[in-house]
């Protein structure tokens, strides 16, 4: 995303801290004020993030910073209008009646393509730009991929009027849950948790062997599950975790690829999971909590896959631990921890303890959080201190609710679009027809257009996109809905570590100066768990019912982590191609042996 407010100009400074308190509180309002109408909270919520897209960024260009203030301007000018006109529009039940709510729909498509466009680039505004394209003139393709003519009227109204198109469910999730879960940790990476994360993690694991690549995959798995992006998290843990390995002795390659691997599985950590869990309950209409005990014992098999091969590297290169010296006392740790484990045990306890929502419990951790900005890891109450950290995480929480945002407005153009053409249906009819209406072959058709997708779109877009045109044909192949989109979303993932465009890859080759195929190569064999595991899932569906029957998933899970883990030695621990090819076969016999079995019927 472009810079914002943190790199505007000085004299920006104040009115970027007053529109950022404007957009955390209007959010945290919302949870407390109850019952607020989709029509006007949705509208507002677009007014409030397109300041941070347009306004707040150092852009060098004349051109796009006078585009930005004006499409910026008219954007929130008309948003503010369809929710002041709420009560109004509902009652035109999504038809377009003058020329002026019909320039105020071509400004609100208008303003949510450049939006997405300036916040992650060009493809997803192409492909939204595409399926607009198809909705207006879509009639004039002969054979089964046109539709029946659509009235402009309704089809703007639709998109840009009422309770679909924009403002539909997604933008829902990105209003009422997403944007609080982001302001959440903004609030707790402006204190002193993202450092109690890495104390943790280095006291529990810096002994081991490959100890400070394993302090990696802990710190990277505690702070991607709230931080919710790859690229972030390699980002910020990568600063610390990479020049201690090289330090260590580690080859550069593998100090980038166990940063990649391991902050890519941030977005499948419960108990946050980044966007995609929220999207994923409006979705199924699954609970928060059952996405998270569902996606339990995956995520932990994955970071144990990622542990096994980490520990496969430090034989084979004599990776010691961390020095007692080097490692946080006791005491250092106990205390900088606190200031996560505090907040997330309201969190927990509210949700699961209490009863309350996710999003008001999210609401009463982030108020702990905030008080625990008056207070260092030195026990002094600072208020200085806290004034610097209240500010950057106000900034923080809004560029990050922006952006996300900006994604979630755009993909629900597509979504829009394929609701009211009917593509979505034909296309699940393609896929069905094209592998024969088998399971297997649908499934691998859908990975590899995951994996396609999700090379140009954020993880979260690459999955509501992807579970929209190809959920229908899985769940009509005789998966559960929750099967078909934990699938997508894994897969969702895979462009985080695969060639050629794989931005966690990018980042932290980039950081320590490694060639970056060189990365994506050992970060393939490391995360071999994201390839394996999604195919598990459906060749063991007690996985993810971890809530119903806890005896068959936790067997479930023992057999994938051997299964898996076999897979992992024979790619790294492994010199000799026989016993490479021998571990292979033992590890995807123990994996997949059985389905296969008992689909031949044997």
């Amino acid at each position: 995303m472009p810079s914002t407010a943190d790199t505007a100009s000085p004299p920006a400074r104040p009115l970027a801290l007053i529109a950022a308190a404007l957009l955390v509180f209007y959010h945290l309002g919302l949870i407390f004020y109850g019952l607020t109408p989709n029509l006007v909270a949705r509208p507002l919520h677009m007014a409030l993030i397109l300041p941070w897209i347009f306004l707040f960024t150092d852009s060098h260009s004349l051109v796009s910073r006078l585009s930005g203030w004006v499409l910026g301007a008219l954007g929130v000018a008309a948003s503010v209008w369809v929710a002041w006109n709420a009560d109004a529009l509902s009652d035109q039940y999504g038809f377009v009646e003058s020329g002026f709510q019909y320039a105020t729909g071509a400004v609100l498509l208008i303003s949510v393509l450049e939006a997405a466009r300036r916040a992650i680039g060009w493809p997803l505004p192409i492909v939204a730009a595409l399926s607009l394209a198809y909705a207006f003139w879509g009639h004039l393709i002969p054979g089964e991929f046109g539709h029946a003519p659509l009235p402009h009227a309704s089809l703007m109204g639709t998109l840009t009027l009422a309770e679909g198109g924009i403002w539909g469910t997604l933008t829902g999730v990105s209003v009422g849950v997403v944007a609080i879960f982001v302001i959440f940790g903004a609030v707790l990476n402006a204190g002193e948790a993202g450092q109690g994360f890495m104390n943790l993690s280095a006291a529990a694991a810096g002994r081991l062997r490959g100890g400070a690549a394993k302090v990696s995959v802990l710190a990277s798995a505690l702070f991607g599950s709230i931080s919710g992006s790859a690229s972030a998290n390699v980002a910020s843990t990568g600063a610390v975790t990479m020049p201690a390995m090289v330090r260590l002795g580690y080859p550069r390659r593998i100090a980038a690829a166990v940063e990649a691997v391991a902050s890519s599985g941030g977005q499948i950590m419960p108990p946050l999971m980044g966007a995609g869990a929220f999207v994923m309950v409006e979705l199924t209409g699954v609970p928060y909590t059952g996405i998270v005990l569902a996606a339990a014992l995956p995520a932990f098999s994955y970071f144990l896959v990622v542990w096994i091969g980490i520990d496969a590297y430090a034989r084979r290169f004599d990776l010691r631990g961390i020095d007692a010296k080097d490692r946080p006392a006791p005491r250092i740790v106990a205390i900088t921890s606190a200031f996560f484990l505090v907040p997330f045990t309201v969190l927990m306890v509210a949700m699961f303890g209490m009863g309350y929502t996710p999003q008001f419990s999210a609401c009463l951790s982030i108020m702990v959080a905030a008080v625990l900005l008056l207070a260092g890891a030195d026990g002094r109450i600072d208020l200085h201190r806290a004034k610097g950290r209240i500010s950057e995480a106000l900034i923080t929480a809004a560029r990050q609710v922006s952006m996300i945002a900006a994604i979630i407005l755009c993909a629900s153009i597509i979504i829009g679009v394929l609701a009211v053409t009917g593509l979505g249906v034909k296309i699940t009819s393609l896929i069905l027809s094209v592998s024969g209406g088998m399971l297997w072959p649908s499934l691998l058709l859908t990975a590899l257009a995951c994996l396609v997708l999700g090379m140009e779109v954020p993880t979260t877009a690459a999955y509501v996109i992807c579970v929209s045109v190809a959920g229908p044909a899985l769940t009509q192949l005789g998966l559960t809905p929750l099967q078909a989109h934990l699938f997508v979303f894994w897969f969702a993932l895979l462009s985080t570590i695969t060639p050629p465009v794989c931005g966690a890859v990018f980042i932290a080759a980039g950081m320590i100066g490694e060639n970056w195929i060189k990365v994506a190569l050992t970060a393939m064999a490391l995360g071999v768990g994201l390839y394996l595991i999604p195919l598990a899932m459906i060749a063991h569906p007690a996985l993810i019912e971890l809530a119903g029957t806890p005896g068959a998933a936790l067997l479930a899970a023992v057999q994938i982590g051997i299964g898996c883990g076999l897979i992992s030695h024979g790619l790294i621990g492994e010199r000799r191609v026989m016993r490479t090819a021998l571990f292979l076969i033992l590890g995807v016999a123990v994996l997949f042996g059985g389905p296969m079995l008992a689909a031949m019927g044997i």
